[in-house]
């Protein structure tokens, strides 16, 4: 089960050294939207990735790829293969703070994500100052989503 909220951030607002923070490259396309198949490369790992529906929590399972399945499955990806950075910033009570920032056709989008142990630790969660807006219960700011084109405006 992933228990995840999502926050826009605003770039004026980004941590200073954010290049202290270790990072991932990661490049991900959706085979399907409804339900959620996604390969994604991180860095030089490959998933195959199965997402049911929900907003904060949803069930999640992850399978590994190799290089040479990933490369056959990304030219029949639907829509957009999305590419960002994403960060991993320590946050408090030992979560971490999945800071992505994204490349190409949504360059300037930031999106912070932190996972919870439990639906009532992501309830309980006071998010720092420089998070914006909420948009855990919008699916437009799903990476599934903007593999469409069609969650927010580039």
């Amino acid at each position: 089960m992933e228990i995840e909220r999502k926050f826009l951030i605003d770039k004026e607002n980004l941590p200073e050294n954010l290049e202290q923070f270790p990072c991932r490259q990661i490049e991900q396309g959706y085979l399907c939207t409804a339900p959620v198949v996604r390969i994604r490369r991180q860095d030089e790992e490959y998933y195959l990735t199965y997402k049911s529906a929900g907003l904060m929590a949803r069930e999640e399972y992850n399978l590994p790829l190799n290089r040479e399945a990933y490369l056959h499955l990304k030219p029949k990806a639907d829509g957009l293969v999305i590419a960002k950075t994403r960060y991993l910033i320590p946050e408090k009570d030992g979560l971490t703070i999945e800071l992505d920032v994204f490349h190409e056709e949504y360059e300037g989008l930031l999106l912070a994500e932190v996972e919870f142990p439990s639906e009532e630790a992501a309830n309980a969660y006071i998010p720092p100052a420089w998070f914006g807006v909420d948009v855990t219960y919008s699916s437009r700011y799903h990476n599934s989503t903007l593999s469409r084109g069609t969650g927010i405006s580039r």
